[in-house]
């Protein structure tokens, strides 16, 4: 999870750049903060995934082969 002072930063940096515009290092470092956000949130988002399970109408479980392979992994 990301800090809440980085959130803001990239919120503030997000707002400016629209506004007015960024310089050279505010542009790197709204570029750096972006990607450690995304490189976070797909993390979470994985995470998420590996806890789901498929059920069709009919209640079988039809979750596929590869989600159930990495929750073993997670399990073992």
């Amino acid at each position: 999870m990301l800090s809440n002072d980085k959130i803001a930063r990239i919120n503030f940096l997000s707002k400016k750049s629209k506004s007015e515009g960024l310089t050279g290092e505010e542009q790197k470092e709204q570029k750096k903060l972006r990607e450690e956000y995304l490189r976070t949130f797909r993390s979470s988002m994985k995470n998420t995934l590996k806890s789901v399970t498929v059920v069709d109408p009919e209640g079988n479980d039809v979750t596929p082969q590869k989600l159930k392979d990495e929750k073993n992994k997670r399990l073992h």
